[in-house]
């Protein structure tokens, strides 16, 4: 218990620029405190001892403002910041080393008593508000953005933003820092560039072979203006 007292405070420091001291962390900070109740409310469910269990929840939910279901799994190094309106369901599961910020949800989508909660897997991040629902899974180093609704699985590494969220292009965790979760893809801005730039390469076939038949076709100034800003605008939206 002692050990996993200290990994909890050595995860703080890793992920939280803003902690100060160790008494810091061990008085003031709601979502360790929130893991470390729900430790003691899970050991209670799987001995079928329900109502204690939900007790330990309940008294946690009002003293941190994090409601996680007994029966959720929770990995170890996870860092639940500022904590505020989360929500974690009983069949969730949060992979080791993930990060989840304030007002997420991991919630059921269904009356069904089996398996209706989200798996999260290890290194995943987690934005603010983000709502992920159903028995889907977010792949390990997957990011969420934030405020982003995802009712579909996550591939591994990738990102997903939106509501729907949407899976955009991935980042290695070599090409992202965990902490750096607003840089995320904009997949409606990367569908747009890729058919813009498919246009652009049919529209030189186009003249290539108009070059070899002689033909010379009139360009469309105000067209290929209006191009041209829809593609700045993009590319700007992609730096």
């Amino acid at each position: 218990m002692f050990k996993l007292l200290l990994e909890d405070v050595r995860t703080v420091f890793e992920k939280d620029p803003a902690v100060r001291s160790v008494a810091e962390v061990l008085f003031c900070y709601p979502g360790v405190h929130a893991l470390w109740m729900h430790r003691i409310a899970h050991r209670l469910y799987r001995r079928r001892l329900f109502f204690w269990a939900r007790l330990v929840s309940h008294i946690s939910r009002f003293l941190t403002g994090v409601e996680i279901h007994p029966g959720a799994t929770i990995g170890r190094r996870v860092f639940i910041d500022h904590g505020m309106g989360v929500v974690i369901g009983e069949t969730a599961v949060v992979g080791d080393g993930s990060l989840i910020y304030a007002g997420v949800v991991l919630g059921g989508t269904s009356l069904d008593k089996g398996k209706r909660h989200p798996t999260i897997g290890r290194n995943v991040v987690i934005g603010s508000g983000a709502i992920v629902l159903g028995n889907i899974t977010i792949g390990d180093n997957a990011r969420i953005g934030g405020g982003s609704v995802v009712l579909k699985s996550v591939p591994a590494g990738s990102t997903a933003v939106g509501v729907p969220a949407r899976v955009g292009i991935g980042f290695t965790p070599e090409q992202l820092n965990m902490l750096e979760h607003d840089k995320l893809p904009d997949p409606i801005a990367d569908g747009f560039a890729f058919v813009l730039k498919e246009v652009g390469k049919i529209e030189e076939r186009l003249r290539r072979i108009e070059s070899l038949e002689g033909v010379s076709a009139q360009t469309d100034d105000e067209l290929e203006k209006k191009k041209r800003q829809i593609a700045e605008v993009f590319d700007a939206e992609q730096r």
